[in-house]
This record gives structure tokens, sequence and C-alpha cells, in this order.
């Protein structure tokens, strides 16, 4: 991935930053979009994965529109120049005040995961005397196999009505003239690589679709949610099969007439285009373990701290023939859990070394932080 006139630039430039290839990210774009419009299919931009404003101008440039889980998430998407009629509010807690300014601001609908958010949005929306299109998102009790702390579509699981709650959302829906009900929503989890868990979600959209039609509800829309994965230990592939997962839900959702299908892809479309480049302050070696102690830390980087997550991780400033030990290769925050990965097999390495944590992309500046009282990462762009 990385030209001797990438690495020349990058020990040019202060280290700890996220280096991101915009001409990548464009080619996962314009697949996804082109994967897409075969089926008619429509596409929301996660935010939550990153809001880097270049990242949403290229995104918002292929014609996609916004997914947002917070109040703030929406004004961003407007900010950025997001058509309203392709923004939509997601989030089991959403505030009234959120409410409130997605409503002034139009936005094409909410996906509500409560009976109580229901009944909240119909009084909001009635102050303003103004209808709220409205989505139920369903928790529809599918295992996305995934990691625990990313699934999002169990029974045990915050997120969504339950089944057994339907019938008392299709009396408020019934009952609630300032909403507008207009489909069914879904989102079983993150990182998913196993497609046939998408064929498990398509037969209960089918029922769930089913359960509203026959209580005289028409389903004008069906939101499948997103969780696609992508492939943390071979980042050289680096764009996701985007026509294989649109035909899963081609081939097996009972699409009517005139019923759209939307998405809400994050990771699948930023994930791969970065990499967190650091700097190794000291090496030290011991008689059980070798560490590489890096200048970026969990601050910078936290998915392995939260999730135990995998990245890659490459000695750029070495050639592969270098003779390789094994390393732990932590940070420099005071915790013990600020660690990349445990014995990770690298050229040997030394002070100075440029050090890339390939696919942070997703979840990786957006949740940066100022423990410690570390200052803002920086950020540079392909040329």
């Amino acid at each position: 991935m990385f030209s001797n006139k990438d690495i020349t630039q990058f020990a040019e430039l202060e280290t700890p930053f996220y280096y991101y290839d915009l001409a990548l990210l464009q080619q996962t774009l314009e697949s996804c979009a082109e994967a897409a419009k075969v089926h008619g299919f429509h596409v929301h931009y996660a935010m939550k994965a990153n809001f880097n404003d270049t990242l949403l101008d290229s995104i918002k440039s292929t014609g996609f529109g916004a997914d947002c889980v917070s109040g703030n998430e929406v004004k961003k998407a407007i900010e950025r120049g997001f058509n309203r009629q392709q923004i939509v509010f997601a989030g089991v807690g959403k505030s009234d005040k959120e409410i409130n300014e997605a409503l002034d601001e139009n936005i094409f609908c909410f996906n509500v995961e409560s009976v109580q958010e229901l009944e909240v949005i119909n009084a909001l929306a009635g102050k303003k005397n103004k209808v709220a299109k409205v989505a139920v998102r369903i928790n529809p009790n599918v295992d996305a196999h995934t990691h625990h702390n990313i699934t999002t579509g169990l029974d045990e699981n915050k997120f969504g009505v339950n089944a057994w709650d339907l019938p008392a959302c299709a009396e408020v829906l019934k009952k609630s003239p300032f909403l507008e009900f207009i489909g069914i929503h879904f989102h079983i989890g993150s990182q998913i690589t196993n497609l046939e868990v998408y064929k498990n979600l398509c037969l209960r959209v089918n029922e769930f679709a089913a359960w509203f039609e026959d209580r005289g509800f028409i389903v004008r829309m069906l939101n499948v949610g997103g969780g696609l994965g992508i492939d943390y230990h071979n980042p050289e592939q680096q764009i996701p099969d985007f026509k294989a997962y649109f035909k899963i839900f081609g081939d097996f959702l009972e699409k009517r007439a005139n019923q759209e299908v939307h998405f809400e892809l994050g990771r699948a479309l930023v994930g791969q285009c970065s990499s967190l480049i650091s700097k190794v302050l000291y090496v030290k070696n011991g008689k059980k373990k070798n560490f590489i102690i890096l200048d970026a830390g969990m601050t910078e980087l936290m998915r392995p701290a939260l999730y135990q997550a995998y990245h890659q991780i490459e000695n750029i400033s070495k050639q592969s023939s270098a003779a390789t030990v094994k390393y732990d290769v932590v940070g420099p925050i005071c915790e013990s859990t600020d660690c990349f990965g445990k014995e990770v097999l690298l050229q040997e390495s030394e002070r100075g070394d440029l050090i890339a944590i390939r696919s942070t992309g997703a979840y990786g500046e957006v949740m940066s932080s100022h423990y410690n009282l570390r200052e803002n990462v920086r950020v540079t762009f392909s040329k």
C-alpha cells in the first residue's frame, strides 16, 4: 500500500496521524454504488463510522444519504450538504432536543426503537403541527455471529422493538395523527463477514413486513441496516464484495412493487481507506516479552482496547528481508489495556521507525479522546 514516496512524506510529518487514501475511498464508493444500482437499492452512509469532513464530501458526492445516530450527526450531515430527504435518524436514546431539531430540519425518517419513543415523537411533532415519518426498528433476534460487544439484533440487546411489543406499536401508530408510518428497520450487528447471516435476516424481514400488512399498514420501505465487515487480516483486499452482499437481499427479500429497500453501510465504505501512522519511541527487550512503545495509543485508536480488535501492524521503515522479532506493540497511555497487538512478528525495530496500523478508517479517528490530556489526533490525505 505504501510507496517509497509515501514513507518519505510520512517521515516529514509529526506523528501519530491518520493517513487517508482518497483514491481507494472513491473506488470503494463507486463499487458500492454500482452494485446497489443493479437492484435499485438506496444507501445511507452510517456517519458514526467516520465523520471526517473530507470523507463526508466524497460520500455525499456519490449520491448516498446519511444514517445518523445523534442530533449532532444530523446537523453535520446537513452542514456537509446531504439531502435532507436522504437523512435517517436512528438511535435508542434520542433526546427531546434532538428530536425537535430533526423535526425542524424536515429529515426523511426517524428509525424508532420503542413504543414510548413513538408516543414522544408524536407529541413533539404535534406541538409543531408537523407529521414525522417513522420506521419501526424491530429486533429480529438474528445472531450476527460477530463480537458480542457489537451484536445488536438479539433479544438480549437494548436496540429496537421486540416482537412481543409490536401490537402495542401498531396501536400507537393507528392513534397518532402526527406520525406517518413508512416502513420497518433492522440492524443486527457490525463487522459481519458471513453473508448467510443476511439470508436469515431477509426471512425475518419478510415475516415482519407481512405482519404489518396483515394489520392494514402499507410498508413502503424496508431498511435492512448494514454491518457488512471488512478483512482486517488482509488489508490489501480492500474493497468488499458488494455485488454478493446486495445479491443476497435481491434474492431473498420479498420486495413488493413500489417498495424501497434501504441500507446503512459504514465500515465497509471507509474501513480500509486509512492507516494510523505512528513512530517507535522506545524498544524494551526482556526475558519474557519484547515491547515496542509507540507514540500512538488507545487515545488515537480505541478498538483493540475496547473490542480486543485485530489490526494488521507493519514496520514500514524496514525491508521485509530484515530479521524478525515478536513484539507486544503498545502505546504510551497509563493503562495496561493500551496495547495494539501481542506477539506481533515484525522486522527488528528501533527508535524512530514508522509503524502503520492498517484498516483504521472506521471507528478510528472518531473514537479518539483526550485522555491523559492527549492532543487532537492529526490527519493527512493522499495527494
